[in-house]
């Protein structure tokens, strides 16, 4: 009987179809008993016997799947695939399937959330209230910044078609694959990203973590950024240097920064000293709806895979070819 490995948190909590969904194909599970993030000698440790994981964004190594020699399935919940070896996986016939569609609507809309509290300065004003002061901030409204959107994919595309609710700022964009109808009610202007670093007022990053984001943005590109330029990242950690950013905004540069995302998770940085950078705890996909949707979706694929059935989200090629060139 397959035994199935749960390590992903929370998972259930808000909708049981997923225990359902086990406990019709009659496997043993078991839930992450520790309740939060696993460390890679920890997944190591309980994956021994595992044939099957429900996987979050703990670290799967191939040290964790040489230590799991039966491990054979990685449903990923979720999107981000960068703390998942695939290519390690690859040539230990290990199969990788994730949920890239699901966590999409709430990230795009945590996004939002963060854009109009950096430029209504509310992060700020909350943390001072609590701290007896009365400040009253003056902030400036979206339809009258400039909007640089840096990745138009299912994330960075959302985002966009819900800024003409706003009304119709500056919007840059910058793709790989420009889609010039993308939002016709905007009249998007597809630039470099060093535009974008130089012209916008708001940044927002939805980008996978490759060879070539990892780091994207450091001192370099930060100071070529206005003085009060606001910057988002709900993508991944690790593309900006958030060393870089720390320096910069203890400099004074940036207007506010909002970061939900980090390289080494959970953070406990200095970030954490600047008032005006808002750090939330990689949430954007913790809306009721789609966290449970991503874990029914991640559940029926193992179920599939138990069946013996098509799987309908196997990880595609590109995102092993990614991995390969990030290694070089």
């Amino acid at each position: 009987m397959a035994r199935v490995l749960v390590t992903t948190v929370p998972f259930g909590v808000h909708n049981s179809f997923p225990f359902e969904l086990l406990e019709s194909t009659g496997v043993n599970f078991e839930i992450n008993p520790l309740g939060r993030r696993l460390k890679e000698l920890e997944l190591a440790e309980m994956a021994a016997e595992t044939e099957i994981l429900i996987a979050g964004t703990e670290p799967i190594t191939a040290a964790v799947m040489d230590a799991a020699p039966n491990l054979r399935f990685v449903s990923r919940v979720g999107v981000g695939l960068d703390n998942v070896d695939l290519l390690a996986a690859r040539e230990r016939g290990i199969i990788v399937a994730y949920t890239p569609e699901a966590p999409a609507p709430a990230v795009a809309e945590l996004t939002f959330g963060l854009m109009l509290s950096l430029l209504r300065h509310t992060h700020v004003a909350n943390l001072k209230m609590h701290r007896g002061v009365w400040d009253r901030h003056m902030g400036r409204r979206l339809s009258e910044v400039t909007i640089g959107i840096i990745g138009t994919g299912r994330i960075g595309s959302r985002v966009l078609r819900r800024i003409p609710v706003f009304g119709t700022p500056r919007t840059l964009v910058n793709d790989l694959d420009p889609r010039h109808n993308l939002v016709p009610e905007l009249k998007l202007e597809w630039v470099s990203k060093e535009t974008i670093y130089r012209e916008a007022d708001v940044i927002s990053l939805h980008i996978p973590m490759t060879k070539n984001t990892h780091n994207m943005i450091g001192i370099e590109q930060l100071r070529q950024m206005k003085p009060d330029a606001l910057l988002i990242n709900t993508s991944r950690g690790g593309i900006i240097n958030e060393s870089d950013l720390h320096r910069v905004m203890s400099e004074g540069h940036l207007g506010g920064a909002a970061i939900d995302v980090f390289e080494d998770e959970p953070y406990g940085g200095p970030l954490g000293e600047i008032d005006r950078c808002l750090l939330t705890s990689h949430m954007g996909s913790m809306s009721i709806d789609c966290r449970s949707r991503m874990e029914i979706e991640a559940t029926e694929e193992v179920v599939r895979y138990l069946r013996g059935l098509d799987l309908q989200s196997r990880v595609p090629e590109e995102e092993y070819l990614s991995q390969q060139m990030f290694r070089g």
